[in-house]
């Protein structure tokens, strides 16, 4: 017997992923196992190049990567631009997240929490974007575009981009900074398991959410992404 799904309104869900991924990712990081592998990156600019912050060099990262797609498409995108519009949106609620999270406890029972709790959000931030039919975060929105540019399964585009991220941050970290930066434990973890974490959530949402956005012409948008 099939199962009745929710409908969800994707516009109403892409405010929320925004706030979602940038609270999981600068907890990830308060949480002292490490920042997420998709962000660590942009935090170790932000480290070794401090004339901006974590969230401008956010910004500059996630430009790349619409351009890089773009040249992997041969063609001019518009709709990567509002995916990179997103971008900001994220990049400046890291900062603010930032701003007011060093007032949380900081007792390690307290920080195990932070890294599970921001496991979860990040995972489930990266599953709704996958599935909202809304411009997405460019981080999010590069392996998504990569695996059906490629027909790779996008767990697989996941855990390889999240590992290439992670293994240029620690020589970045480390020829400039003299040590390794900003990775930990749950850096690896994250990059070695997420990609696997979000392609379940995928496949949970498919079977009992409908996600539904407003067009012009009245039609809805319909896009399955290969899990496996």
């Amino acid at each position: 017997m099939d199962t009745k799904k929710t409908l969800v309104r994707g516009e109403l869900v892409l405010p929320v992923i925004v706030v979602m991924n940038s609270f999981g990712v600068v907890l990830m990081l308060y949480s002292g196992t490490g920042i997420s592998a998709i962000s660590s990156m942009t935090y170790a600019l932000s480290e070794v190049l401090p004339v901006f912050s974590l969230g401008t060099w956010t910004y500059i990262f996630q430009s790349m990567l619409v351009l890089s797609l773009m040249i992997l498409r041969k063609r001019f995108v518009p709709q990567y631009l509002l995916s990179f519009g997103v971008g900001f949106a994220f990049g400046l609620m890291m900062d603010v997240h930032k701003g007011w999270m060093q007032a949380l406890p900081s007792a390690v029972p307290f920080r195990a929490c932070y890294f599970l709790a921001s496991y979860l959000i990040i995972c489930t931030g990266i599953a709704l974007s996958n599935r909202c039919k809304m411009p997405i975060i460019p981080t999010d929105l590069f392996p998504k575009e990569l695996s059906d540019i490629t027909g790779t399964a996008f767990s697989r585009i996941k855990v390889s981009f999240d590992l290439i991220c992670v293994a240029i941050t620690a020589v970045l970290t480390f020829v400039c900074l003299g040590g390794i930066s900003g990775l930990g434990i749950g850096t690896l973890l994250s990059a070695l398991t997420m990609g696997k974490v979000v392609g379940r959530l995928d496949g949970w949402l498919d079977r009992h959410v409908e996600f539904v956005t407003y067009q012009r012409n009245g039609s809805y948008r319909r896009r399955k992404l290969r899990l496996a």
